[in-house]
This record gives C-alpha cells, structure tokens and sequence, in this order.
C-alpha cells in the first residue's frame, strides 16, 4: 500500500474534526447498550429456564433487535447505488471578478468535499456497470456554508422541465406489473416515454453512447447540467456552467465488456474508487467553468435555460479554475454514504439559480426527498451533512433534533434575546438572491427557445469518432430490440431520423425494420386544447457542425496511471522478462496482477513468485491489459489451459493491448486473432493493432506502455466480432 501523503489543510481538518466527535472505535471497549449499560452476555436471550420461553422483561434483547428492524431506511428513489470519498478542493486563483463566494476566491484555503458518485435508475443491489447516466455531487463544507453541486457524468438530460420527472422515472424504472427489468432502459415504458417526449433525444445520444460505460468513476467527467449564476461583490451577474475534468482522462468499457463485469464483479467501480483511494492513488479533477455575460444572454442558437442543451466548448471555453482531490474513504458506509444528503438548493452567497425550469423544480424535490429518506426536518444535523460554519436559526424540536439550544428566544425579531441571532446584511456576507427583473403573466407554457430537440443531438452524433457512433447504433439496436411494442421502435426510428438518416438507417437494419416515410414528429402528450403548432418539436440547423470536446477519442491518452495490468503465467516463467516489464509498468503508475492456473507458482530459475489471483478466480474484463512473459514450461503450461487462452481471446475481443514475449508467441497463436498478429521479428518489437510482441524486455516495455495508453484499440472491431 502506497503511503498517503496528501496533506489537509487547516478547513479539511475542520470537518474531519467534526465527523472525529460523532466517531466511535470500539477496539478495546465492554460491549454495552445504547445507555452505556455494559452487557455480560449477548449470546442468550434471557428464558425461563434452559428450554423454556424467551421473557418479555429482557430489556437487552428488545433493544438490540428493535434497532436491528428499524436499522435500514428507505433507499433512493433514484441514485439509489452509491459510493462516495472525502477530499479537498482549492481555486487556483482569485474569482472575484466573477463571484464572492470565499472557496473560490482565495487560494491558499483548502475547502472540504465530500462527492457521493451513483447510478440512477437501479436500486441498490444493482450492478455498477448498468448502461446508466452517472451522479456526480459534490458537498463543499466551505466557511460560509455548504454548497452542493449536484449534477451527472452527461452535461443535458432527459426533460426541460420538472413537472415531467415523476414521468421520466417511472418510465425508466423496472415496469410496474413485473418489476422488471432492473437498472437497465432496455424496455417498452421508457423507450415509449422518449420517442413521445423528443425533448429527450440529446440525452438519450449520450445515455446510448460510451459515456454510459465509464471505465472507472475515477475516469468520467463531471458537469451541473443547469446554468447557474455567479455575482460578484459588484452585484454583477454571469451565466455560469460548471464541469469536472478528471486528469486520469475519459475512458469507458465497451457494451459486452460491461454485461462480462456486471457478473464478474458488480462492485466494479465502487471496488475500484475505494482501493485507488486505499493505495494512495487520488483521484483528481479540475473544475471548470463556462462563463457568459449577462448581456450575452440571448446570442447563442440555443437557451442557456434549457436543460437539454450544452454550451458547445468552442463557442465558451472551459476555465479551469481549481482542483480536488479525493484522499480518504468513508470510515462508514451507511453513516456517510447513506446518509449525505445532497441539495440543489445549497448554495452560498455569489453562487444563485436562474429561471431553468428543470432546476426550479429540483429546489422543492430535494427537500421533500429528504425529509421522507433520513426522518423529519433535521436532517442537516447528522454529521456528514453539518456545516462546518456555525449554525444559528429559531428552528427547533423535529424528530433527530440533536442540539441543545439555550435560551428563551426561538422567535424574530425578539428582545428577550437580545435581538439574536442577528440577520446579516451585504456588508456582513448575508445571502441575497439576484435581483433579476421580472415582468410577466403565469402561464403554462414552454418557452419558443427550447423548441429545438434535434440539432445538439446531431452534434454529438457527427462529433463521435467512427468507432463510438458505431457503438451507439449497437447500443440502439440492442435496447429497442428488447422494445416488443412495434408501434414504439417504429416510432424511435422517426426520432433517430431527424438526428441523422444514417443512424436511423442502421439502427433499423439491426432491427430487420425500414425507417418510415412520415417525416413529421410530434408529440403526443400535449395538453387538448393546445396549440399543435406551439408544441411541435423543430430542427434548428447548427452553424457548429462538430465539436472535438464531445467524442471521448480526443481525450488525452498519455498516462497508465492506475491501469490495472493482468501477467498471465504459469510454473516455468522467465523471472527475469516479467520482473522487467513489471518495473517498467509500476514505474508508469500501472498496478500488476499475476494470474496464474493455480494459487502456487515457481519461476524457472525456482524462486516462487506471488500470485493475485487464479484463471478461476478473475477474468479478462476486471482488468485493462494483458502481458505475457517468456518461459518454454509456462507457455506449455498456459497451453494446456483453455481459460488462459479464452482470457486472451476476451482481451483481443474488448481491444485491449496484449503483449507477449516471443517464446509466448505459441500461446497466442492458438487464439482466435492468431491469423491477425504481427509478422514474427527475432532482433525487434513488432505491433498490430495493439499486440506487441518482441524478445528484448525493456524494448517490448516501452512499446506496451504506449499502447496500454490509448487505452482501446476499436479498430479491431471494424473486422467483425470476435468470438470469445
């Protein structure tokens, strides 16, 4: 285990101060009740006699089993599964320009996160590698109170406004009659809910693209999905988007990859965050912002306030202002995890809303969520959601309510109390909304600016490498291949051809269907008395035809830091090639796993050699890379292994970089790719498509560094799948 070494600064220490209070370590402690009441045996229930009936006067039992019946509270309704770390935040420089709020403003302070990451349609037993958007909160218990970024791992989503939620969910969520299927789209209700509300085309290019796969959570971007504001100390306002750019880069798992892990290891990603963090692997991102002039408002060829729309990079580029760094797991998975509690509406002076409908209604949803999830009113009080800034209000009693407050005054104004608390003033860094005008009749209407459902969804489409858009009509097929209703695949297939004809085409071939001649969409939930035409979803042409930000092809690939790399061996390995090419790989910051048939293993030379795991006990998919070392009685030996060649076969299948020493090129020619490798070369590497053989180790090392970089070879599929 790597030595952590990343320091707090003096507000980190601040909250973890905090959580240490309401910490417990029972190491060395008399077993007690939850009075203190030390207990001499908690093993028997007390009984009337040895045989005879439990008694109803055993005050021991009653608690321990009461607690037990009421220990688990309802999970959530959506971003149910999750995993969550602590871990610090700091601006690089001044924002004031843009906002007062203090985290963003002085560098040299350190500001405590806690970032909960979640799938959202599955419950909490559901796998980690669903074909799912991804939640991305962040709490920053910064000294003017906690603010809560809560967003995704997909900058747009499904509606424009949140009276359609409670629909969006039950459509995506396993159907009622049957409770099936679990953490998947792949059904009738949604596709049936998205092809009538075509406002969700954009998302639903995203949710079918490689983005829904993240390689590790460690690897995924973050974003706030709404716009926001900043306002400065001025009272000067800016439209403001806010990203997280993880520096290990975008990586994703390929759709079959992702099924092999689900039943391999559901725990993937969480599994994976917990032991980076554990091995002093941190993850970090930069945030990033995108910052429009108030008076910029309306020259762009979408509405800002459109939840279903980006603010393309090259139009607005990304600021990168600060960085966080996740570097201590939970010490409790239900009291942290479980129980954080994230708002939309926790925000602190120089950070405040703007009219997006979506977000609006998100405001009163959390609140209502939480006061039903963790109990009544007071859920602000449990640790991991108490701000580290002092609290003082007139709010008291509630069920949890967990501080005393002293006093005769719970009013304001009042005398009795001097007056306290005070309200606080501009001067005195009190919060104040943005004094936006506003001038206008209540209606129940949908702005003409968010009429366009089709052209960003176009944009992400033709901004998608070959391979990825490749991956998105697999994606579509499969999911509307599980649709039975005809009328709905038909009716997705109109959808798809308004974002292009090509796809639409494609996706129908897989589907043994012809994409139809009606051109026309509309959307069928409007109100009767409507205008048809004021609902009528429209194509707006963008002047932006691609955008590079988009296509995770253009990601950096430049590192294998954190690379999880399998060396297949067996008795006979040549110590000296794989104790090279291990240095080499450890040095990059890749972690090595040897796997071997069985849990014993002995080089040549007849030192023994540590093995991780076994051909029984893993398989390709959990890991991002393959290495085989040299050694004539291991290769024999592997070759005798269906499961090592099969391994292999799976690797070459997901497009990942393979490597072989030359006198393992036998292995590697009784796999299915064997016809497909590169021409032998005694003196030198040779490399095809990712598959790097050679004979001298340092060499073959570096060449396999780099290809383990580029992290997918999709290339490959283009030749037609790969049987494994």
């Amino acid at each position: 285990m790597k030595e952590k070494a990343v320091a707090a600064g003096p507000d980190a220490n601040k909250k973890d101060e905090d959580l240490q209070k309401n910490t417990e370590i029972s190491e060395g402690q008399f077993l007690t009740s939850n009075q203190g009441v030390r207990i001499n045996d908690d093993q028997n229930s007390l009984k009337a006699g040895p045989r005879g009936a439990t008694l109803l006067e055993d005050f021991l039992f009653r608690e321990k089993m009461t607690h037990f019946d009421h220990e688990r509270i309802p999970e959530r309704i959506v971003h149910a599964r999750g995993s969550a770390a602590h871990g610090v935040f700091r601006v690089y420089e001044s924002m004031s320009k843009y906002t007062k709020a203090g985290f963003l403003n002085d560098p040299s302070v350190e500001t405590p996160v806690f970032v909960r990451f979640s799938t959202v349609a599955g419950s909490r037993g559901s796998t980690d590698l669903a074909r799912d958007v991804r939640g991305f909160a962040v709490k920053f218990y910064t000294e003017e109170g906690n603010f809560d970024l809560v967003g995704n791992n997909i900058p747009v989503f499904f509606i424009q406004d949140a009276i359609k939620f409670p629909d969006f969910v039950h459509a995506v969520k396993p159907e009622p009659h049957n409770e099936v299927p679990q953490a998947a789209s792949a059904h009738d209700t949604f596709w049936d809910f998205v092809s009538l509300n075509t406002e969700a085309t954009h998302m639903v290019m995203w949710a079918m693209s490689d983005r829904a796969l993240p390689r590790s959570l460690r690897m995924m971007e973050g974003f706030g999905v709404h716009t926001f504001r900043f306002v400065n100390a001025e009272g000067t306002a800016s439209f403001v988007k806010f990203h997280w750019k993880p520096l290990l880069g975008v990586h994703a798992v390929g759709w079959d990859e992702a099924q092999n892990i689900s039943g391999k290891d559901s725990d993937f990603h969480r599994k994976d965050l917990y032991e980076a963090i554990e091995n002093g692997d941190y993850p970090e991102w930069e945030f990033g912002v995108q910052i429009v002039p108030e008076e910029d408002e309306h020259k762009f060829e979408f509405d800002l306030l459109d939840p279903t729309k980006i603010i393309p990079e090259e139009l607005v580029p990304v600021m990168r202002i600060g960085k966080m760094t996740l570097n201590r797991n939970p010490d409790n998975f239900f009291a942290e995890t479980e129980q954080v509690a994230f708002h939309i509406g926790h925000v602190v002076p120089g950070i405040d809303f703007t009219n997006d409908p979506l977000l609006q209604g998100r405001l009163f949803s959390y609140t209502d969520t939480q006061l039903s999830r963790l109990g009544g009113p007071n859920f602000h009080e449990i640790p991991i959601n108490r701000s580290i800034a002092p609290v003082h209000n007139n709010q008291r009693d509630g069920i949890h309510r967990m501080t005393i407050n002293k006093g005769k005054s719970s009013y304001h104004p009042n005398s009795v109390g001097g007056g306290c608390p005070f309200q606080a003033g501009k001067m005195d860094g009190g919060f104040s909304s943005y004094a936006e005008k506003i001038d206008s009749r209540k209606v129940r209407e949908r702005s003409a600016s968010f009429f366009d459902h089709f052209s960003q969804a176009t944009l992400f489409f033709n901004s998608q490498s070959e391979a990825e858009q490749m991956h998105i009509v697999d994606a579509l097929r499969f999911e509307l291949g599980k649709v039975e209703t005809v009328e709905i695949r038909l009716r997705m297939l109109m959808v798809l051809k308004q974002v292009d004809v090509g796809l639409a085409s494609k996706v129908a071939y897989g589907l043994g269907l012809t994409v139809p001649e009606t051109p026309e969409i509309i959307n069928h939930a409007i109100p009767a008395d409507a205008e048809p035409k004021a609902y009528q979803p429209v194509k707006v042409e963008s002047s932006l035809k691609k955008s590079a930000a988009l296509s995770m092809s253009n990601a950096p690939k430049d590192s294998i830091r954190t690379r999880k790399i399998a060396f297949l061996v067996a008795d006979g390995v040549d110590e000296a090639s794989l104790t090279t090419v291990k240095q080499a790989l450890l040095a990059e910051g890749a972690m090595v796993e040897v796997i071997a048939p069985r849990g014993v293993l002995v080089s040549a030379n007849k030192k023994d050699i540590k093995v991780d795991k076994t051909l029984l006990t893993t398989a390709s998919v959990l890991y991002d890379a393959v290495f085989v070392p040299g050694g004539a009685t291991s290769v024999a030996a592997l070759l005798e292994e269906g499961d090592a060649v099969h391994f292999l076969n799976e690797a070459y299948k997901h497009c990942k970089a393979i490597s072989a020493f030359n006198d393992a090129r036998k292995l590697l020619e009784e796999t299915y790719f064997a016809k497909k490798l590169p021409e032998h070369n005694e003196d030198k590497v040779a490399m095809k498509e990712g598959v790097v053989i050679g004979s001298n180790a340092d060499e073959l090392a570096k060449h396999f560094i780099k290809a383990v970089a580029q992290h997918r070879f999709w290339e490959r599929e283009k030749k037609g799948k790969v049987p494994a």
